[in-house]
């Protein structure tokens, strides 16, 4: 151990002794878990990843006319490895409005040999049409992808429908990445449509590792999802397309991992990349949302933060351990300097590539970055 090292480790456990009641220790002072993935080092000689293009046009099947559809940002990836390279889905964003939310929204794809230097498609992939989606899509769009791989090389992306009126989780599949076909809400069927007009967002599917492969995977006869943004929820398939969640004894969504006071994630828990079942659990990536008043001190008010957590591989409802400080945050100016002010660390891709993990992020909702860690 140097003595620089020796040295931070020493300040990291005086800060501790030194925190108030209550504080939560940060990524700098909370000690590393064996189950845990990483640790993550910022990818900063190629970040951000991608950025928008002003001059990407596209034919828009609902106005008729062309938009420059990636014109303003572009951000929250999914990932995925396909005959030897990384494939990144990302939202993009035109200028048809202004502020958060007020932008529509296309899913763009791009492709990388080294996992870092990706070169996009010309096109948006996935993006409302004139078919039996627009309703839940139209205008705001189709955002944040998560994406899994099935046993028999096909694809499953969960995004979210937005209207702007109500936010849809949704699901459509793929066997190329190129052409998508949609399936509606995932929980439109469910206790009866009890729930399809229920905000919900963020589905990450519980897979297995095959060599450079995360395959959505099976627990005793169903897959699981865990999703939600405030509370972090799960949800049981046959299908992988049509859902339904996993309910307390008042038939309402079970949260499984909530909020903290004096924590990073103390305002949100949203659900990140696909989670993965390892010999020592369920490993689960999640995002959370500093407070304005309870949150973590270390950090901005409504900064996003990643977070780690594991749930029980034969009971994946019950939560068995999860980190007390964020494992990642924005510091940067790529991940500060954006639409969103406060900073945003937003994980959503995470993929197994030349014997390394690669998490992408999105950045202050305005652009694309990855962080590595070995295997």
């Amino acid at each position: 151990m140097t003595t620089q090292r020796a040295a931070i480790l020493c300040a990291a456990a005086l800060a501790i002794s030194l925190n108030p009641a209550g504080a939560a220790p940060n990524a700098a002072d909370t000690p590393r878990a064996a189950w845990m993935l990483g640790p993550f080092a910022k990818a900063d000689d190629a970040n951000p990843i991608l950025k928008p293009d002003p001059s990407a046009a596209f034919d828009c099947p609902m106005t008729k006319a062309k938009v420059a559809w990636e014109h303003d940002h572009v951000f929250n990836p999914a990932a995925v490895v396909r005959n030897g390279k990384v494939y990144i889905l990302y939202r993009a964003e035109d200028h048809s409005g202004e502020g958060i939310g007020h932008h529509t929204s296309r899913l763009g794809l791009a492709e990388s040999k080294d996992g870092l230097r990706f070169t996009k498609c010309p096109t948006p992939v996935l993006f409302p049409d004139e078919d039996d989606q627009k309703a839940n899509e139209w205008t705001g769009g189709c955002e944040d992808p998560r994406i899994v791989e099935t046993e028999d090389g096909g694809y499953v992306l969960m995004y979210t429908q937005w209207n702007r009126s109500v936010a849809r989780l949704a699901s459509a599949t793929s066997r190329d990445l190129v052409h998508w076909t949609k399936h509606g809400p995932v929980l439109a069927k469910s206790n009866g449509g009890k729930f399809l007009g229920v905000y919900c967002k963020s589905g990450a599917v519980v897979t297995r590792r095959k060599g450079d492969h995360l395959i959505a995977a099976k627990i005793d006869g169903k897959y699981w999802m865990y999703f939600g943004e405030g509370s972090v929820y799960a949800a049981t398939s046959t299908n992988l397309t049509d859902w339904d969640p996993v309910l307390d004894e008042r038939g309402a969504w079970k949260p499984l991992l909530q909020t903290r006071a004096n924590h990073f994630d103390s305002s949100l828990a949203e659900s990140g990349p696909p989670a993965i079942i390892t010999d020592r659990g369920i490993v689960f990536l999640y995002n959370g949302k500093n407070g304005d008043q309870n949150g973590d001190k270390s950090i901005p008010a409504g900064a996003y933060s990643g977070g780690q957590a594991l749930f029980d591989a034969k009971d994946p409802t019950k939560l068995i351990d999860r980190t007390d400080g964020w494992f990642i945050t924005p510091e940067r100016p790529y991940e500060t300097t954006g639409q969103y002010a406060a900073g945003t660390v937003f994980i959503e891709g995470l993929v197994h590539f030349q014997k390394k993990w690669f998490l992408y992020y999105g950045t202050a909702d305005s652009f694309v970055a990855a962080a590595v860690a070995k295997e």
